[in-house]
């Protein structure tokens, strides 16, 4: 192999090198009292690995309180974890500490599910905008201020803004401020927590397409947690499933929505996108309510909502493994 070949070969496998790796993460939440003095724990994210490489924009998909939010915060490092890590870019995110831990905050930003709540209501926007620049001692404050203005145009605002409180905005203006400071400290990740789901079904487009230009203006990276299919199909390369605390599948975003092969993927499809284009055959809706995650199921959770569970399934945890298609997917009987 020559040299240039040698270089080429390093750079190939260093662009294939994930910025972040979850592995194996675990949060439980105790609760207060318990039954028969035993004490009870909520099983919100148990035992979840998955990569999200540079530049890919991955979906996190599930019911409500499958756990989805936990595993943002978990990833920020604004919720520690019981066990497992998160690396991003090669660093140990709950280890990190000093110059190394502020370095993260730039670098891993979020945008929140509901604008009004992001925001404090008694102050002007840009005071909100000014103040993670301030915190990271990023310029004058007249360096500060032009910051800001750029990263309102880039979304679409202009300077009046600035003057405004959130009273006197609409919720997509206000969503596109939330974006604006997300931007403020050149993060690489975005984590994007239901950005759409307080917006009026005419503005959710237009915060979509502003969040794809942006990835590819900026090289940016996004984890889009959403329970909204037609959000994820619109922006995601890739699709990660999570059901009861854990990751059920992961595959390529047209992968997935025209061959799912867990039975809980298959059931939330039919049940969001009964017409999904591509569809080869039609899949029984959900049944029932999930189990409580105080209390999850033995073997695999999905088992007592799963019309191909035997009794293998009620024993025995299946793992997170290649399946048909290519797919990672955590089910004994994925063909079936």
């Amino acid at each position: 192999m020559t040299a240039v070949e040698t270089a080429a070969s390093a750079v190939s496998a260093e662009a294939r090198q994930p910025l972040v790796v979850v592995e194996d993460l675990v949060k439980h939440f105790p609760l207060r009292g318990g039954v028969f003095g035993r004490r009870q724990r909520v099983h919100s994210v148990d035992g979840v690995s998955l990569t999200i490489a540079p530049g890919e924009v991955l979906g996190l998909v599930g019911e409500s309180g499958c756990g989805k939010s936990t595993l943002a915060r978990a990833m920020l490092g604004l919720t520690p974890v019981d066990s497992g890590r998160v690396l991003f870019d090669g660093t140990h995110v709950a280890a990190a500490k000093g110059a190394a831990r502020k370095a993260l905050r730039r670098s891993v930003q979020l945008v929140f599910q509901d604008p009004y709540a992001a925001l404090d209501p008694r102050m002007r926007l840009e005071t909100s905008l000014d103040a993670p620049l301030a915190q990271h001692g990023m310029g004058t404050r007249e360096e500060r201020h032009h910051r800001i203005v750029q990263a309102l145009n880039r979304v679409g605002l202009d300077e009046s803004f600035l003057d405004r409180r959130p009273r006197e905005c609409s919720g997509g203006q206000l969503q596109r401020v939330v974006v604006a400071r997300a931007l403020l400290l050149n993060p690489r990740l975005l984590i994007c927590d239901e950005p759409t789901s307080a917006l009026d079904a005419s503005i959710r487009a237009q915060i979509l397409n502003l969040l794809i230009e942006l990835k590819n203006e900026l090289d940016l990276t996004l984890l889009m947690i959403s329970h909204d299919l037609r959000v994820v199909r619109h922006i995601c390369d890739r699709v990660a499933v999570m059901y009861l605390g854990e990751i059920v599948e992961v595959a390529p975003r047209e992968d997935l929505f025209e061959r799912p092969a867990h039975p809980y993927t298959q059931a939330l499809l039919a049940s969001s996108l009964p017409e999904r284009p591509g569809a080869d055959r039609a899949f029984p809706t959900l049944r029932g309510e999930p189990p409580s995650p105080v209390s999850p199921p033995a073997g695999c959770r999905f088992h007592p909502r799963c019309p191909r569970a035997r009794d293998r399934c009620s024993i025995e945890p299946p793992a997170l493994s290649s399946g048909s298609h290519g797919h990672l997917v955590s089910c004994h009987y994925p063909d079936a």
